[in-house]
């Protein structure tokens, strides 16, 4: 190519031919083996990426119309590239709290909530969580040391009447934590912090397709909750299984009616598989 043509805007559809095939040459066709993709498939994507945009200036620095088959429209225009934002990276120092259960109780507020920290990835990234935990009131009891957590997600849930705050779950989750089913873990508290009973308080966590739970009174006497529907918010002062946030199991609450204590809990219903 002479220097005229270099720097002459009028080019013609052959020089844009030429551009086009000369760009093409640079980049690598064919299926790259699977050690070299995971190895170099950062830099083989931004190179095809640079390939992409050198062809697309080459197009909108030209007065030449080329229709090019394939393209948005297939007029001869370029539509702006599509960008991917890339996925944030978890707060390993700040938990993702969700309220589970709200209520009022002879004119009292309660309210059952649960923390969940995002798994750290090195002990360094541990050790700084821990120190976070315990501006939260959230460090893990027995001595958790920060080696123990890497890689899995730690979580605490709450009782609070208000003026005070009980611990009432503890413990981890790791990539391999399955529920499914009629699968159900739960604890039962006293609904009064400052005693040990009536245990009239249940807090659990189940699988995602558990659609109901039953907790059983010592009166004979049940209460059932249901699954929160999808997309639609539910007040919390209203019992119900819901998820919560960073979680990979739902939860649920239930409240036994005066003078009377928990029981047991199980999943009376799951939910029915979608055809």
């Amino acid at each position: 190519m002479n220097a005229d043509r270099e720097t002459n805007h009028d080019m013609t559809n052959g020089d844009i031919a030429f551009l086009l095939a000369g760009a093409a040459d640079e980049v690598e066709i064919g299926i790259a083996p699977y050690e070299a993709v995971i190895r170099g498939g950062r830099r083989r994507k931004a190179r095809r990426w640079a390939v992409a945009a050198a062809t697309a200036l080459v197009l909108a620095g030209s007065s030449a119309t080329l229709a090019v088959a394939g393209l948005p429209g297939g007029d001869g225009t370029v539509a702006p590239a599509a960008t991917q934002s890339a996925t944030p990276a978890p707060d390993l120092f700040t938990p993702s709290r969700t309220t589970l259960a709200t209520g009022t109780e002879h004119g009292k507020e309660w309210r059952v909530f649960i923390d969940v920290w995002a798994a750290p990835r090195t002990e360094a990234q541990a050790a700084g969580q821990l120190e976070a935990m315990g501006e939260y009131g959230d460090v893990p009891s027995g001595g958790t040391t920060a080696a123990e957590l890497i890689g899995k997600s730690s979580y605490v849930v709450y009782f609070s009447d208000g003026d005070k705050r009980r611990k009432t779950f503890e413990d981890v989750f790791t990539k391999d934590d399955t529920m499914s089913g009629t699968d159900l873990q739960s604890a039962s508290i006293p609904f009064d912090i400052d005693t040990d009973g009536p245990e009239r308080l249940v807090i659990g966590m189940v699988g995602k397709n558990a659609q109901q739970v039953t907790c059983t009174w010592k009166d004979g006497t049940t209460t059932k909750v249901d699954r929160a529907p999808q997309n639609e918010d539910i007040s919390t002062d209203t019992p119900a299984i819901r998820p919560a946030e960073a979680s990979p199991v739902n939860w649920f609450v239930c409240l036994s009616p005066e003078g009377t204590e928990a029981e047991s809990a199980q999943v009376s219903e799951l939910a029915v598989p979608a055809l």
